[in-house]
């Protein structure tokens, strides 16, 4: 929703403040926000507050100022972190965010957004997908449908609804069509720039193409993922751990169909019968900080697993943040069929 169509100024009427709230649309809560003659926002103004002042003096033509709550509650722009629980235990639904002269910056729906971080993030979405053909043969993986939209679709869609609204793609193999579908994002209130890989990049080597990320943590991730990570603990995560990088990490199990002996030279000391192993794998996911980029060679394959590598010797902090969620590396066609079933039983 674009916050023009929420404000109104302060000297208009009620009934021009209801026939407003009657065309607002897909919002947790009928509300507008009132303004002076700089643009400030100085109150906001419910569809409940025109009922009661109506039902004291039934009187549509008196001004919304005369009516509107001054003392709503608001958040200043920032590029910190801001945690929306402590308004979602006040029941707030519409939270505007205001500058430095209370103008409206952005309207946060909190049924909608489930966190504001100040990440910027980058899709990897080059790859050919050679394992998924004749499927891939004129659609490129990222694009293939999955429910009602392509895979790449879900994970931005999920990006947005924590907040995040500058996302690069990282593109190669018929990377026109991914063009093509998004555009710049606006349609989706966000701002989408393309990074054309001449030659592959590797994993990672498509960050160092770009000028310059404004924001001082980089979400990395693939295209071809389908999944309900939470990219809001990931990113607690890391700043509780103080970690360079953050991997997102889900259980790959080991069952060993014999049994498994512990030795002192010849001789076996104990032994398990058919034992499993847990471990956490790479799920494909990760934040860094942004000056881990600087080590990345320009216009060269790297993968992420080189800077993993590389921070780890260098004595950096590597840590991981296990998936609570589903996850599924869509890979292979019995991977694409498996979240096509999926998909199928997740609502919203």
């Amino acid at each position: 929703m674009l916050k023009e169509n929420v404000l109104i100024y302060k000297e208009k009427s009620l009934l021009e403040a209801l026939q407003r709230l009657n065309n607002v649309r897909d919002v947790s809560r009928l509300i507008l926000f009132v303004t002076d003659e700089n643009g400030a926002v100085i109150g906001s103004l419910t569809d409940g507050d025109i009922r009661r002042s109506l039902t004291k003096n039934a009187d549509l033509a008196k001004n919304v100022f005369d009516v509107c709550n001054k003392n709503f509650l608001f958040e200043h722009e920032q590029n910190e972190f801001l945690d929306l629980q402590s308004y979602r235990k006040k029941d707030i639904k519409m939270l505007p965010i205001l500058d430095k002269d209370r103008k409206m910056v952005k309207l946060i729906d909190l049924e909608k957004t489930k966190s504001l971080l100040p990440l910027e993030c980058m899709i990897m979405a080059g790859g050919r997908g050679k394992r998924l053909s004749p499927l891939t043969d004129s659609i490129p993986k990222p694009m293939l449908p999955l429910g009602d939209k392509p895979i790449i679709e879900h994970n931005i869609d999920r990006l947005i609804s924590y907040g995040i609204t500058k996302i690069y793609i990282s593109v190669k193999y018929l990377g026109e069509q991914l063009k093509d579908y998004f555009g710049d994002g606006s349609k989706k209130g966000i701002s989408i720039e393309y990074i054309c890989e001449d030659e592959p990049l590797g994993t990672a080597g498509a960050l160092a193409l770009v000028e310059e990320f404004k924001t001082e943590k980089v979400l990395l991730m693939n295209s071809d993922l389908f999944t309900n990570v939470d990219f809001e603990d990931l990113y607690l995560d890391m700043v509780k751990n103080g970690s360079d990088m953050i991997v997102a990490s889900t259980e790959y199990k080991v069952d060993v169909p014999y049994a498994v002996f512990e030795t002192d030279g010849e001789r076996v000391i104990n032994f398990q019968e058919k034992p499993s192993y847990i471990y956490q794998s790479n799920a494909g996911i990760y934040i860094l900080n942004k000056s881990l980029i600087a080590k990345i060679p320009r216009n060269n394959f790297y993968d992420i697993t080189d800077l993993m590598e590389n921070l780890v010797k260098e004595g950096g902090k590597l840590s991981f943040s296990p998936i609570r969620g589903y996850w599924i590396d869509i890979g292979k066609p019995m991977d694409y069929k498996q979240a096509q079933e999926f998909v199928k039983h997740i609502k919203g």
